[in-house]
């Protein structure tokens, strides 16, 4: 996978591209000294009125938070989605969001960390799935789901607040009965047995975490199969089977992620942001772009920032 036209490397400028255009936010979650580097956090937030937070991301987590009642609007990667409660509000790791409360508003926060939601992809494939997009998902009062997801994550804070023999099994246990209930009512399209093995999972999660450290440096497959220990032909099969998606593809589409994200909410130029991706050559990282999106990246800020002026 190639993101230049010629073999200069962007590395040879001299000019310093600045990339962090949207805040990192670190959440501070306790870490039990007994729990190593697995944790879960609870938090439980009313709030009166109207309430903002500006566009940001977290490294290292993802959240589900539940609204029990209230609405607003929610800014996910530049797109206005409005949200009345109950609904879940589904954030992976990275995912650029603003959250817009225009009512009073009861909600749920559950916070996990990014290495254990990996172990919990294992179980079971579609829960790959569920993470692999930020979702509102719509929790109809007609079902009972509101009153089945409020009693898990009560039931998830009672235990670990507990503290009591055995409470990381709990805790998992009820972490997983809602990732379940989230997976049937998201309605995936997705196979009981997912089709892909434990070891293709964790392969294709652990190339997934080499894409996200690795991927504005141009590296051949062969590097990141090799870092992992396996061959290309083992890492293409892999994602294929716990994503559906080739490992090329994969690359592409983190690359396309950050390019919308700098679009959207920086203010660098085209050029910019091209050399900040990789690309030796801004022209070529335009017809990428135009190819990936269908169209190209000017006219993507151009109507990104229209659709925000008219949400306000």
């Amino acid at each position: 996978m190639t993101h230049s036209s010629k073999t200069t490397s962007r590395h040879e400028s001299d000019t310093k591209v600045t990339l962090k255009t949207v805040p990192k936010v670190r959440l501070y979650v306790e870490r039990r000294e007994e729990e190593g580097h697995w944790f879960v956090n609870i938090g439980h937030v009313t709030e009166r009125g109207r309430w903002r937070t500006e566009p940001h991301a977290h490294p290292g987590y993802g959240q589900i938070i539940f609204v029990r009642s209230g609405n607003g609007v929610m800014n996910l990667e530049g797109s206005s989605i409005p949200f009345e409660g109950p609904c879940v509000l589904l954030l992976p790791t990275e995912c650029v969001h603003g959250l817009d409360y225009e009512n009073d508003v009861d909600r749920w926060v559950v916070t996990i960390e990014v290495s254990y939601l990996a172990q919990l992809y294992a179980r079971l494939h579609a829960f790959i799935q569920l993470w692999s997009l930020p979702r509102m998902i719509a929790v109809p009062s007609t079902t009972g789901m509101a009153s089945e997801l409020f009693d898990l994550i009560t039931r998830l804070a009672q235990e670990l607040d507990a503290k009591l023999f055995g409470h990381v099994v709990g805790a998992e246990a009820l972490l997983t009965q809602m990732f379940l209930l989230l997976v049937r009512q998201a309605r995936l399209d997705q196979p009981d047995d997912g089709g892909a093995s434990g070891n293709e999972t964790r392969l294709a999660e652990r190339y997934r975490e080499l894409i996200d450290q690795h991927y504005r440096q141009n590296l051949p497959l062969q590097d990141y199969a090799s870092m992992m220990g396996v061959s290309v032909v083992q890492l293409r099969a892999a994602c294929a089977a716990a994503t559906g998606h080739s490992p090329t593809k994969m690359i592409h589409a983190r690359i396309i992620t950050e390019a919308k994200r700098n679009l959207i909410f920086g203010e660098m130029a085209i050029e910019q942001i091209a050399f900040g991706l990789g690309f030796s050559d801004a022209a070529y990282f335009t017809r990428f772009f135009r190819r990936e999106v269908g169209e190209a990246p000017s006219q993507f800020r151009l109507t990104a920032r229209e659709q925000s002026q008219r949400a306000k």
